[in-house]
């Protein structure tokens, strides 16, 4: 596979923990503050990175753009709501700068050629290519002359769209993250796609990741499975809250369970687990919970041992209990108490 790449001063390759990408989108419904709560919230969940999409209206829409679902009361067109959604220039730089002091890696998406060179001018990590604009080379060679890494998500691409678009960024030599992504909002779990992300991998021989809209932590934690270099998710502070991605939105408190999720599974394939060497760690816990053969009442010396004067109980530091038939039809050489363990000692 490709080999390790930077994102900001991350280090993402096969191997290393997956970057996780916290997709705020238009969640925060226009409002500058709402924006950097969630970068707060996204930190405190201890993601990786936050992700907005930078809209400018005027230069990615026209005013007669059709909405995919009419969804605000408040605006007259979809123009209308992307205006709502923007940011002055200033106001971005602010969000980059609190994303930073976060520790917090800074992504946005851009759907026009200003919003590339808006964002280049203020710093992202990386350029995330959002589905719909897979196909979009010049909008694609506007930002591949900068040099930054390309997360290409492949929502809306058939094969052969994709493997134009992966020739055509290998062919600058910037670095690529190829992303399983299925344009449904919520995606239900027949059309998430995990099978791709193997598949892409062999293909294009290119770090993988998933950009997943199920709303729910479960297609990340089974890709975590995997060894995905990557995974976005859209969030939301509640599934109450406004805007057209909530419905394929995780909270913020299911986003911490879900890098808590996927830290672990990495901890898990990190350390393959040698059956022999664990049971030899475990002797002392072992004595505790197995079994011994014990004498089930006083046993005078000379006793022809039965099934019924022999029990089997805790701790298992005696003669365990899987050697029982054994004992049976032995002679006591000396006398046993109750519950006192039978030992070769006792035995003629």
């Amino acid at each position: 596979m490709s080999s390790d790449i930077k994102i900001g001063d991350r280090v993402v390759g096969a191997g290393r923990p997956s970057l996780v990408i916290a997709e705020v989108a238009q969640a925060h419904d226009g409002s500058l503050g709402t924006a950097h709560a969630y970068i707060d919230a996204i930190s405190a969940a201890k993601a990786d990175a936050v992700k907005f999409q930078t809209h400018i209206a005027a230069a990615e829409s026209t005013p007669g753009e059709p909405w995919r679902v009419k969804f605000s009361p408040q605006d007259a067109t979809r123009y209308d709501y992307w205006r709502r959604m923007e940011f002055t220039e200033a106001q971005w730089a602010d969000l980059k700068h609190h994303a930073d002091e976060r520790g917090l890696l800074f992504l946005s998406s851009p759907f026009s050629f200003e919003a590339v060179d808006l964002l280049d001018r203020i710093g992202v990590a990386a350029w995330k290519i959002p589905s719909g604009e897979t196909a979009n080379t010049p909008m694609l060679d506007r930002m591949l002359a900068t040099g930054l890494p390309i997360l290409m998500s492949t929502g809306m691409s058939p094969l052969a769209e994709i493997d134009r678009a992966v020739q055509h960024v290998r062919a600058s030599g910037v670095p690529l993250v190829l992303f399983q992504c299925t344009s449904a909002y919520p995606c239900p779990a027949e059309k998430v796609g995990l099978n791709l992300i193997p598949d892409f991998r062999d293909r294009y021989d290119c770090l993988v990741g998933l950009s997943d809209h199920s709303g729910t932590i479960y297609p990340g934690l089974a890709a975590a499975t995997i060894g995905i270099q990557m995974l976005e998710v859209h969030v939301t502070f509640s599934r109450q809250t406004f805007g057209p991605d909530v419905p394929a939105s995780v909270t913020t408190a299911e986003l911490q369970q879900l890098v808590e999720g996927i830290r672990f599974i990495e901890k898990m394939n990190r350390h393959p687990v040698d059956k022999e060497d664990m049971a030899r760690g475990m002797e002392e816990l072992r004595n505790l919970f197995t079994k011994s053969i014990v004498a089930r009442t006083n046993l005078p010396a000379g006793t022809i041992l039965q099934s019924e004067h022999l029990a089997l109980k805790k701790p298992g530091t005696g003669i365990p209990a899987a050697r029982l038939t054994e004992i049976v039809g032995r002679r006591l050489k000396l006398a046993v108490a109750a519950d006192a363990m039978i030992s070769e000692d006792v035995l003629a």
